[in-house]
């Protein structure tokens, strides 16, 4: 691993797997590290990134983000093939588990931490060890099983519940808990803010007793790839500046829907867009 002690503190610190995904094309950076990280740099953010993969792993996409990486055998890698009744998913390798311990002391204080487990690789004692940061955290990662093939599947992990009551805010897709909205409920009850991303139906905002449904703009979709990710760290980014969780709401549906309309990582906002978009908001 990289020196813990020799780097400058950041504004914005993601903890989770950068992955490679499988395509027809070949190899393709992925992960919530990646698209969380590069949202938040738009933003004019300091950005740093806690991950782990191996050491020869290139990552040109990520130029500007600090790094501070795990050594690891092998790379998060994700197959995900599209069937008529759906995408169907397979985690064909997962890196290191991510530990408070690989945290640069200079990072431990971030003002913004985004826990983005993608394989259950963060150890969920960490959402304890951030006191005086904004704790957000989208728990996909830690909702997802797979079976000695790969074959990811939904995982109801019943102590989920300890580690939401740490975070400031979660950010979810229906699609992870499978629409259950039993699980919803119990979820809107432990997070102090709690939000469900639908797709192109927007999202829907939990808070202080309140329900809110945010819809996006009509927008041509070419590829959703990225897309939550890209709105879990526009909202984390804007609740932190305004402590609106309606306005961050408002901004990151407008650069999520924004981002589908680009393939992949090319969906990632640029200055201009979050500039833009701030003032439609605003306005």
């Amino acid at each position: 691993m990289n020196s813990l002690a020799v780097v400058e503190p950041v504004d914005y610190l993601l903890i989770g797997h950068v992955t490679q995904d499988v395509t027809s094309s070949g190899f393709r950076l992925g992960g919530t590290a990646s698209y969380g990280s590069l949202t938040a740099k738009a933003f004019g953010l300091r950005v740093g990134i806690v991950t782990s993969c191996r050491d020869d792993l290139a990552l040109p996409e990520l130029d500007g983000i600090k790094l501070i990486r795990k050594t690891s055998t092998v790379n998060s890698t994700f197959e995900n093939i599209a069937t008529p009744s759906g995408r169907v998913q397979y985690c064909r390798a997962r890196a290191e588990t991510l530990t408070y311990d690989d945290i640069p002391i200079a990072w431990r204080d971030t003002p913004i931490v985004h826990f983005g487990p993608i394989a259950g690789e963060i150890d969920p004692e960490m959402l304890e060890r951030f006191p005086l940061s904004l704790r957000g955290v989208t728990p996909q990662g830690w909702l997802r099983q797979w079976d000695e093939n790969g074959l990811v599947s939904f995982f109801d992990w019943k102590g989920i519940d300890r580690i939401l009551k740490n975070a400031n805010i979660a950010i979810l897709s229906i699609e992870d808990i499978l629409g259950d909205e039993d699980i919803i409920q119990e979820y809107a009850a432990t997070v102090p803010v709690f939000v469900v991303t639908e797709g192109a139906s927007g999202a829907r905002i939990y808070w202080n007793n309140d329900v809110r449904y945010i819809r996006p703009p009509q927008e041509n979709e070419i590829d959703s790839v990225g897309a939550g990710d890209i709105f879990a760290a526009s909202f984390f980014i804007r609740y932190q500046q305004t402590r609106d969780p309606w306005e961050a709401a408002r901004v990151a549906t407008q650069l999520a829907a924004r981002s589908v309309t680009r393939v992949t990582m090319d969906g990632i906002p640029t200055a201009v867009e979050v500039r833009q978009t701030l003032q439609e908001v605003l306005n």
